[in-house]
């Protein structure tokens, strides 16, 4: 069954008093990076979601919102609107720590478990419905919660009896400048370490 990957980057970035997605990290812009990361396992099935004006420079699919103003969730209704695949990777723009051997975990868990949706839980316990994996089947339950204003992410996980994968580390989520400048400086010398030591292993 097919794998699709969707980067959600319809958000106003109002914390961070600019857009998010197009903050420049490295070589590439954040959004650039997300999606490289989700293209190493979902191959070119990669999209983002998103105003298409926003996005219309970069070489990358951009599926519009269904519901503009209805946060998050809307963006996965879009995405599982898309029909692009049977197991849908969904994962915010601002999360430049994802790692690739997480996201095939999160596949490997709903291939297995047959579980309506898989969710990241990071190592100071907190849940992230935006780096999950979310069944083609879990449309009509998206869609009922936004026909009856029910917007919050960690509900519907609830409803869909979402599992989890501990990865045990903390996963990083930009939304102000601060975490912006923190993941700058030690975000970044944590994965460096990490690459050192996968060098010297």
């Amino acid at each position: 069954m097919q794998t699709a990957a969707f980067v959600l980057a319809g958000g106003r970035s109002s914390r961070m008093g600019q857009n998010k997605a197009l903050l420049s990290s490295g070589a590439h812009l954040l959004i650039e990076e997300v999606a490289a990361k989700l293209a190493n396992v979902a191959g070119n099935n990669v999209a983002v979601v998103g105003p298409p004006d926003r996005f219309s420079h970069l070489p990358l699919d951009c599926l519009p919102d269904l519901r503009p103003g209805c946060g998050p969730l809307g963006g996965i209704e879009a995405a599982l609107a898309s029909r692009r695949g049977e197991y849908n990777l969904i994962v915010g723009c601002d999360m430049p720590g994802i790692r690739t051997g997480w996201l095939d975990a999160l596949l490997k868990r709903s291939k297995d478990t047959g579980a309506l949706c898989v969710a990241i839980r990071d190592g100071i316990g907190r849940i992230h419905p935006l780096c999950a994996v979310y069944r083609s089947a879990c449309l009509p339950f998206v869609r009922s919660a936004l026909d009856s204003g029910r917007l919050k992410l960690l509900e519907m996980l609830e409803e869909l009896r979402a599992i989890t994968i501990d990865i045990g580390e903390k996963l990083w989520n930009l939304n102000t400048p601060e975490d912006w400048n923190t993941w700058q400086s030690r975000g970044r010398e944590v994965i460096r370490s990490l690459a050192k030591d996968v060098h010297d292993a």
